[in-house]
């Protein structure tokens, strides 16, 4: 039996989880998704056609492959709708394919007032969200007010909930933030015209991912990375969900016991975007040319993410935090034009207000001035290249089991076949 897989980000997100799933997929059987919102984006280049992935897993793009959003994520169904005309429209199939949980909570109009509201109250203390709801949607969860895609079916029920909770919503809308309220008629007339347009996918997925695990070959995919988990990344500057191990568990209901491999995704640097600390952040030309060649644009929000060397005390923490069994480095072909390339090995505290570190420690490394594009066997990567790999194997005590040196699915050197290793 192939193994399932998990995949975890190992900084803040963005090192390329979405394509490393898609070349996984060509050998999956299912790719489900655990936690997050439509705050996440994952491009994919399919014979030179670029598709931003932002709900639904990545292998949707296999004919062969299960899509499943497990319980874990909040859904937009805006955005989800959005994204299945797209995908329809570019002949991509979903009929027996996609799968969503009737247990995920929906975002509502008014979560998404409340996020832009309490970002613009923070001003210049404001976390960097993406203001698309996920946060407040999240709080709801929690304290039990949210409303589920299984509520839908009953439509007294929803109506019922639906107007309890936007009641609540409003209130704190005009009241402290003062700003206008939303309308609960036409909010409740919109998503039960949209639930309708997606309800022949909506399944209870707990057992059906447990099914499929016992047959072998899944791959569990999260959105942002481990250093914006809300529990273990740099608090508060993080998302409102657990992006760690724990959230595949919690976000899909799969037996620990039959997850085999965890591979965490690595950038060959590190980058963040939004607010927060960033030891081994570049604000020079150095972070600028870095930036500028890997395109690092926000695939949902269009932001400009802030570029550093790769950040090795974060990776070894999310090594530990996940139980990883391998890496995958990212974008190594963005670092074929350094002369000098570095890594950070460690630092001190971090101040939370002025996001000053103490004690920052590099390493450097000559770079290869050679191109890596599209290379696909590793004998062949420059001898310097090859050198910085090899040295992050040793700083991190994991293997590096995959590369990827372009965007596109053939741009790849697997070292091994993690389905059985």
């Amino acid at each position: 039996m192939k193994n399932n897989i998990f995949l975890i980000g190992t900084h803040w997100g963005d090192e390329g989880k979405g394509k490393v799933v898609d070349v996984l997929s060509e050998n999956a059987k299912a790719c489900v998704r655990f936690q997050g919102g439509h705050n996440a984006g994952h491009t994919l280049v399919i014979n030179d056609k670029k598709f931003i992935l932002h709900l639904i897993p990545s292998g949707i793009l296999r004919n062969n492959v299960k899509s499943v959003i497990g319980n874990g994520v909040v859904v937009s169904l805006d955005a989800l709708i959005t994204e299945i005309i797209e995908l329809e429209e570019n002949g991509i199939s979903l009929s027996n394919k996609l799968f969503i949980s009737e247990s995920c909570h929906l975002i509502l109009p008014t979560h998404i007032a409340l996020d832009q509201a309490r970002e613009r109250r923070l001003g210049k203390k404001s976390i960097g969200t993406t203001g698309r709801g996920i946060g407040p949607s999240y709080e709801d969860k929690i304290s039990r007010k949210g409303i589920r895609l299984l509520d839908l079916k009953n439509e007294s029920i929803f109506l019922k909930k639906l107007d309890s909770l936007m009641e609540y919503h409003n209130f704190i809308l005009e009241n402290y933030f003062e700003t206008k309220c939303i309308d609960t008629n036409s909010v409740a007339r919109e998503l039960l015209e949209k639930y309708h347009k997606i309800s022949k996918y909506i399944i209870d997925t707990n057992e059906y991912i447990n099914d499929l695990c016992k047959q072998g070959g899944v791959v569990f995919e999260g959105a942002q990375g481990t250093m914006l988990d809300v529990d273990h990344g740099t608090y508060p500057y993080v998302t409102s969900s657990n992006t760690t191990l724990s959230g595949v568990v919690s976000g899909t209901g799969a037996n620990m016991s039959l997850i085999k491999y965890g591979l965490g995704i690595t950038k060959a640097y590190s980058t963040r975007v939004g607010h927060g600390p960033f030891p081994s952040e570049l604000n020079n030309d150095i972070g600028n040319k870095i930036g500028k060649i890997g395109g690092e644009i926000g695939a949902t929000t269009g932001r400009t993410r802030r570029c550093g060397w790769l950040d090795l005390k974060v990776l070894k923490k999310s090594i530990r935090l996940n139980n990883l069994s391998g890496i995958a480095l990212t974008k190594i072909d963005v670092l074929d034009n350094f002369d000098e390339i570095s890594i950070c090995v460690d630092y001190g505290s971090i101040n939370y207000e002025t996001f000053e570190v103490e004690n920052l420690k590099f390493i450097k490394l000559p770079g290869w001035n050679e191109s890596t594009v599209g290379i696909t066997k590793y004998d062949d990567l420059p001898k310097n290249a090859k050198a910085y790999i090899e040295t992050i194997e040793n700083l991190a005590d994991t293997s590096v089991d995959i590369i990827s040196t372009g965007p596109a699915r053939s741009e790849i050197i697997q070292k091994i076949n993690i389905f059985d290793a």
